[in-house]
């Protein structure tokens, strides 16, 4: 996965905002190049595994929101939330699942820095079908 993967806004909006030493980013589904990799509710009778390329997509699209607003002489000092929406079926459980396969992006990238408080919430619907959309809160400084 590419970290400078531009996130294209599908509305009216900007992939990240920042103010002072705080970037949060909008929610980011599994697109690439403005396209769903996958659609369709996660599924409580398959393994997450089916799903992984489609977490992996949508919290590389968080993160790169987030690194391009961050400057050449600054870092991330913190991952200060993440929300996991997951479009699950009524029995699905494993919400924890899908949030640590995000929770373990960060931490190959950031190392501690990108570990921090996280919600995995499922719901009954996402944009276009997203079985998942991720939204990131972080620190940074030089």
């Amino acid at each position: 996965m590419s970290k400078m993967n531009k996130p294209v806004p599908q509305g009216n909006y900007k992939p990240a905002s920042r103010f002072e030493n705080i970037i949060s980013t909008a929610g980011m589904t599994p697109r690439k190049n403005g396209e769903l990799i996958q659609s369709g509710r996660i599924l409580s009778t398959e393994s997450i595994e089916n799903y992984r390329e489609a977490i992996l997509q949508a919290i590389d699209n968080a993160y790169s929101a987030a690194i391009a607003l961050v400057s050449e002489d600054e870092e991330v000092k913190q991952v200060l939330a993440m929300t996991v929406y997951v479009n699950a079926d009524d029995n699905f459980t494993s919400h924890s699942k899908v949030a640590d396969i995000a929770s373990d992006y960060l931490f190959e990238n950031l190392g501690e820095a990108g570990i921090g408080s996280r919600a995995a919430i499922g719901v009954k619907s996402l944009p276009g079908n997203a079985p998942v959309e991720i939204q990131l809160v972080i620190g940074v400084g030089k």
